[in-house]
């Protein structure tokens, strides 16, 4: 019983930090229009700001729309 509710409570973790409620779609985030998200765009979302390091999986300071669509 008491893996159960481990297991439980791992999953409603888990579902949340990769289903965060975000407002804006990649385009919209992108705002100057070039492809990526800069922190400095992504700053101005909470949500995505506390996730941004881990999703930036090639390290280059900027979200791609496929890294982007992780955090979906």
């Amino acid at each position: 019983m008491k893996t159960m509710k481990h297991t439980v409570a791992l999953m409603a973790l888990v579902g949340a930090s990769s289903a965060f409620a975000l407002d804006a779609d990649f385009n919209t985030i992108d705002a100057d229009g070039n492809g990526a998200i800069s922190m400095e765009e992504a700053s101005k979302y909470p949500e995505l700001m506390s996730q941004f390091k881990d999703l930036d999986t090639d390290m280059n300071g900027e979200l791609s729309e496929q890294e982007f669509a992780k955090a979906q």
